[in-house]
């Protein structure tokens, strides 16, 4: 005689109210599980893609379009938000929409370049110290602990207050100081690729190191270090942002996040709250389109812990 359960709809399951019955059904028809964290990771990603490409369209398009109306215009000082200037105007007369997008262009501009360069250089010295390994290894990571050992926002005061007003130092600040997180990533990747067994027989197959590492281990890097890449972003903007608010940034004359906030505070005593508000939301806003993006791409590249799919 066959089991009770399993001639039992699941109607009556449903109705009779037993949740075991209701899951075996589910089982028997095929329904994954996790179904709704996968929906829900779809939205995430898509929402984020969509609202980050959305602004860097405006970023690109609205300055370009707004011919004069980022300039300057003494007699339309401190205006409120209205419909001829969504998020008003600044103490100069400049529209704060129009800057606070040109503003985004340039800090997104400048955050991609340093994360670019951080992550080349820190997985350059992640792939050399896990390939070598021995001194070579020990060195390179007492390198790692000697500059996380500074705070980053204090180096890189130190290194923008020596070329004070120029680009090339505030990436060059934000890239000389994020590189050790891509260097120990990429570093522990190499040192679990190296155990794997297809490595030990491409190395008794007579493969020289270089081939094992162009054929085998940078593949395996390379959505470590692009991931890496992603993540940084949003970091090397608030960086920036930081640099410029404190007046060691990017150029007074240039628009960025940071010298539209550096500019409004001192309006904000006066009753211009808007030109710190809508900048700081943009920024805020994109800061967290960016994540999204990174957090999905993560969870894609890094495998699951077995205890989650078991959920």
């Amino acid at each position: 005689m066959g089991d009770v359960r399993e001639s039992v709809p699941e109607s009556t399951a449903w109705e009779s109210g037993s949740g075991q019955w209701r899951s075996a059904a589910r089982k028997r028809a095929g329904t994954p599980r996790g179904g709704g964290r996968e929906v829900r990771a779809r939205i995430r990603l898509w929402g984020s893609l969509g609202t980050l490409v959305a602004l860097v369209l405006a970023a690109l398009l609205v300055p370009a379009l707004a011919g004069n109306e980022g300039g300057v215009h003494y007699e339309a000082i401190r205006l409120p938000p209205s419909p001829e200037h969504p998020f008003g105007t600044d103490t100069a007369g400049r529209d704060v929409f129009v800057r606070a997008l040109a503003g985004l262009r340039v800090s997104l501009l400048v955050a991609a370049v340093s994360a670019l360069v951080s992550t080349v250089l820190g997985a350059a010295v992640g792939t050399i110290a896990g390939a070598l390994g021995g001194w070579t290894d020990r060195l390179l990571m007492r390198v790692v602990d000697t500059v996380n050992a500074v705070p980053h926002l204090l180096l890189g005061i130190v290194i923008v207050a020596l070329y004070r007003g120029s680009v090339v130092a505030v990436v060059l600040s934000i890239a000389l100081t994020h590189w050790t997180a891509v260097a120990r990533i990429v570093r522990s990747e190499v040192l679990s690729l190296r155990q794997r067994p297809y490595i030990d027989a491409a190395i008794s197959g007579g493969a020289t190191r270089w081939r094992v590492l162009h054929r085998h281990l940078l593949p395996a890097i390379v959505p470590q270090a692009a991931l890496s890449a992603v993540l940084l972003i949003p970091h090397a903007v608030w960086h920036e942002t930081a640099l410029s608010f404190l007046g060691l940034g990017l150029p007074p004359h240039m628009a960025s996040i940071g010298n539209i906030l550096g500019d409004g505070r001192e309006a904000v005593l006066l009753g211009a709250w808007w030109i710190i508000l809508f900048p700081s939301a943009l920024l805020v806003v994109t800061t967290l389109a960016v994540s999204g993006i990174a957090a999905s791409w993560r969870d894609g590249v890094v495998p699951r812990r077995r205890s989650e799919l078991a959920l």
